[in-house]
């Protein structure tokens, strides 16, 4: 049953985040770093492999690759988190919090992050016995 829950949580949580950056694109669009060109693209591909994460780790022969994914894109979040710190949590007087939020986003959050993907595909191992 706790499998259940932590596979239904895993895949609402990244479903939900993935259509938030078609939902409120802005608020993506202004944690980028402005040495990255692209923005809109760059948002609407992490929305899309963020939903993307969430399918794919509903199967258990896809789980892996949902693995793989989710924690290659929170690697590749690492410089909006980065960016977030070197702003003092503050991208606009409308988008700030307590730069100390900025560096639990960055450490340990996405680390806890990786490693729910990654148990939550080794609970997935347990589904195809």
């Amino acid at each position: 049953m706790l499998k259940k829950i932590n596979l239904a949580a895993f895949c609402i949580f990244y479903f939900g985040a993935g259509c938030n950056h078609f939902w409120h694109p802005v608020t993506y669009l202004k944690i980028i770093p402005p040495y990255f060109p692209y923005k809109q693209a760059i948002n609407y591909a992490s929305g899309i492999l963020e939903i993307s994460c969430s399918l794919l780790m509903l199967f258990s022969s896809t789980a892996r690759y949902g693995m793989y994914l989710t924690v290659f894109l929170l690697i590749a979040f690492i410089p909006a988190h980065i960016y977030l710190i070197q702003l003092s949590g503050c991208v606009s007087p409308d988008f700030c919090f307590p730069a100390w939020i900025a560096w639990l986003r960055l450490f340990p959050f996405q680390f806890v992050l990786m490693w729910w993907a990654y148990e939550t595909w080794k609970l997935s191992l347990d589904r195809t016995k």
